[in-house]
């Protein structure tokens, strides 16, 4: 039953994998939180890794999004409170360290030694 479901390209993995980090990128997730979703549903690394670098050419551009949709909440808290709480926001949603660290730096001209 299931390898016809294969054969007929019902089950496909790879396919699955690369419309779960097109789609959940586009709302903002960065690639740290799309491996751990996909390791979750027991996608194979190697698929992963190749779902992953196919979209790794935006992901300064997302969380730069990311960061401009969060900065409105932000306002009224002084910058170094608003610079932890951007950080902490991209962080969760599975942006890398050097990213987050670059946004933040541009949208609050913060820096993050803390």
């Amino acid at each position: 039953m299931l390898v016809d479901l294969v054969a007929r390209g019902y089950l496909d993995d790879a396919a699955f994998a690369g419309h779960w980090v097109a789609t959940r990128a586009a709302r903002g997730y960065g690639p740290a939180r799309l491996r751990a979703e996909l390791v979750a549903r027991g996608v194979a690394r190697p698929l992963i890794d190749a779902a992953l670098a196919r979209d790794d050419a935006d992901a300064l551009e997302r969380a730069r999004a990311v960061a401009r949709r969060r900065l409105p909440a932000l306002q009224r808290a002084d910058r170094a409170r608003a610079a932890a709480r951007l950080r902490d926001h991209l962080l969760r949603r599975g942006h890398a360290a050097a990213i987050v660290a670059r946004v933040v730096r541009e949208c609050l001209g913060a820096r993050l030694d803390d």
